[in-house]
């Protein structure tokens, strides 16, 4: 799970939202995955009353979604030294660079020069008025480049905000190749116009008790190269998840309506306890990248062994060591960035991969129905979640089924071995510690919840049920 001070960090959530009946977006999705399913495990007991059996209520909008993935898409955005390509996937890469840059790393404190092109989006309105966006981008970065990916929020008062910046990122590191520049992946703190502050990986409206909301948005990306260089990073996927985000305490209980377990592989964090002390201690810290790993791996993707030959030969399930190392925030210090960690699944091939949020355990089921595995965020105190054996203000676990009786089913990383990693948790209890937006600590006082936060990751090349689960959950 995520260090307890993360979420002083993450003040993010503090304003995070509840969960959401979600907006279409554009998006391209993806492969059958039917060999994986198997029957549901041992059925663990009834997910409560009949409070339990009922379908939370359809309400208002909470959550939209908008990527851009299409040559239409790249196309109606402002090019600046950018070009549309569609080798096998649409996107965007540098054609001629407009300029040159000095970046210094403050991670590394070297300065060095860049060549650089921009895309820019076209406005987005969002179907939201929004207290937060998140957003999630699908790259390819060759050594000696990287991208930046900014926001740009309208406010409803017809204002602007200035270009934040959302991650300063490539898939390798400065350890990987000593020979290249190589800036190290970071999120940028510290920035605020005194109505809306970023928070790691989070634009976060400041008072959302207040009328303010951000109403729509334009993204930017900026691709970075060594000058005289003709290596380029390409982008396939860029977007963002915009949701309203109510204070609730408890949420509206679903009626089950799945009994069925995927076959993902197991992953124990814990057995990574000081590992690699400059990647935060493996451990505690590293159920994102351990969940990542579970997913991946269920799909079929995974490092190489000559990807791993860094990795201490004796430790187990190097893999997810790897996982770590290159989702790892050095800004942020862990590797619990939510974006960074979508970005890495989707360094695999033929991977896509988001941050949304889900409104419900239906929505659950209806991804897990069509093959698709979800990773989900929550915060709960030991006694809130029966069976887990601890509390958490921060972490992270695979959804992987439901029982007969509706109970989920889940991989949790903070198990003390593989094979004590699957877990069924009580539907009720799980509901309410992963969509609910508030909470009361160990000291009493009220804190926050991530309010249905997920990553979902999945291949390129569409089976027809998962297009038509990723759709129902607002991922087109």
């Amino acid at each position: 799970m995520d260090r307890a001070e993360d979420m002083s960090r993450r003040k993010l959530l503090a304003a995070a939202a509840g969960a959401a009946a979600v907006a279409a977006a554009t998006t391209t999705v993806v492969a059958a995955a039917s060999a994986h399913a198997s029957p549901s495990g041992p059925s663990g007991p009834p997910g409560g009353g009949p409070a339990a059996r009922r379908r939370p209520p359809r309400g208002e909008r909470l959550v939209d979604n908008r990527f851009w993935t299409s040559r239409k898409d790249w196309g109606g955005g402002t090019a600046n030294g950018t070009r549309v390509v569609a080798k096998g996937r649409a996107g965007v890469e540098i054609a001629a660079p407009v300029g040159t840059r000095e970046y210094r790393d403050p991670h590394t404190g070297r300065t060095a020069t860049w060549e650089y092109a921009q895309w820019t989006g076209p406005a987005h309105r969002s179907a939201v008025p929004a207290t937060e966006a998140i957003a999630s981008w699908n790259a390819r970065t060759p050594t000696g480049t990287w991208i930046q990916v900014e926001i740009e929020a309208s406010y409803s008062d017809g204002t602007t905000s200035p270009w934040y910046v959302l991650g300063r990122w490539n898939s390798g590191d400065d350890r990987q190749d000593t020979r290249a520049p190589v800036i190290r992946r970071t999120s940028v703190d510290d920035q605020s116009d005194g109505r809306s502050s970023v928070w790691t990986d989070t634009l976060s409206v400041d008072d959302t008790t207040g009328s303010l909301r951000v109403t729509a948005y334009r993204l930017r990306l900026t691709l970075y190269r060594e000058p005289g260089g003709t290596s380029t990073p390409t982008v396939w996927r860029l977007g963002a998840m915009a949701s309203a985000v109510p204070d609730r305490f408890t949420v509206p209980a679903s009626e089950p309506g799945l009994a069925r377990e995927l076959k993902v592989p197991r992953y124990s964090q814990e057995i990574h306890k000081g590992q690699y002390p400059e990647y935060d201690n493996g451990g505690e810290a590293w159920c994102s990248p351990t969940s990542s790993q579970m997913i991946l791996e269920y799909w079929g993707r995974g490092p190489t062994a000559a990807d791993l030959a860094w990795v201490d030969p004796a430790f187990a399930d190097p893999q997810v060591c790897h996982a770590a190392r290159f989702t790892y925030d050095y800004q942020y210090g862990g590797c619990g960035n939510w974006p960074f960690n979508a970005a890495y699944a989707a360094t695999y091939k033929d991977m896509q991969a988001i941050v949304t949020r889900l409104g419900s355990l239906t929505d659950l089921e209806t991804l897990i129905r069509a093959g698709i595995p979800v990773i989900t965020s929550q915060s709960f105190l030991k006694e809130e979640l029966t069976g887990a054996g601890y509390g958490t203000a921060g972490h992270l676990m695979t959804v992987i089924g439901f029982t007969e009786g509706g109970d989920v089913i889940a991989n949790d990383p903070a198990s003390p071995s593989n094979p004590a990693v699957r877990r069924v948790y009580g539907r009720r209890e799980f509901e309410n510690v992963w969509l609910r937006t508030k909470r009361k600590n160990s000291q009493g006082t009220v804190v926050s919840g991530t309010g249905g936060v997920c990553y979902l990751y999945f291949p390129v090349h569409p089976g027809k049920e998962q297009v038509r689960a990723l759709a129902a959950v607002g991922v087109r």
